[in-house]
């Protein structure tokens, strides 16, 4: 309860989203640096990452769809480290935890949704995690899942565009000048 926290109901909320807030910031900044290293570091690529790109074509659950040990070192190392490093409790990790796994399936589910709130809310959405799944394109747009910002600092990012595909549907293309 919020008097146990010592704080007003509003306190204890302030306080738990500045720690998922705090959560997220690590989370995505170490999972850009292991995506990353996953692609530069061509044993590690070849013998756990490669699960992974074994979809050109993302699908929901295809974000889970990677070898075990490296869903050990991304995933779990990961956000124990968000977890340790935010401070938050085992309560509000939940929320945490349930964000990312949602925020992850949906950058591979493959669909642009109209009103999807998570692409009103951040620029790495399906569409841009959806440029590093094809082909040849897999040294651009490492950031996942909530900013883009690693990659633009960092020179790896890639714009795109989402346009009408001939016969119905939505096609992402690559723009040439990744700037």
């Amino acid at each position: 309860t919020a008097k146990a926290a010592g704080g007003s109901p509003a306190a204890v909320y302030l306080t738990a989203a500045a720690r998922i807030a705090v959560a997220v910031l690590v989370f995505d900044a170490y999972r850009y640096a292991w995506h990353r290293l996953a692609h530069i570091n061509r044993f590690i690529y070849r013998h756990l990452h490669s699960w992974h790109h074994r979809l050109v074509v993302p699908y929901a659950f295809g974000a889970q769809y990677n070898h075990p040990v490296e869903g050990l070192l991304l995933d779990t190392v990961g956000g124990a480290l968000a977890f340790l490093a935010s401070g938050m409790s085992p309560r509000v990790s939940i929320f945490f935890f349930t964000l990312c796994t949602v925020k992850g399936v949906d950058d591979h589910c493959g669909l642009w949704l109209p009103g999807n709130v998570f692409r009103l809310c951040f620029w790495n959405n399906t569409a841009y995690h959806d440029v590093h799944h094809q082909l040849r394109s897999s040294r651009y747009n490492f950031s996942q899942p909530f900013f883009v910002i690693w990659d633009r600092l960092l020179g790896t990012y890639a714009g795109y565009t989402v346009e009408e595909r001939h016969g119905g549907g939505l096609q992402v293309k690559i723009i040439k000048d990744h700037a």
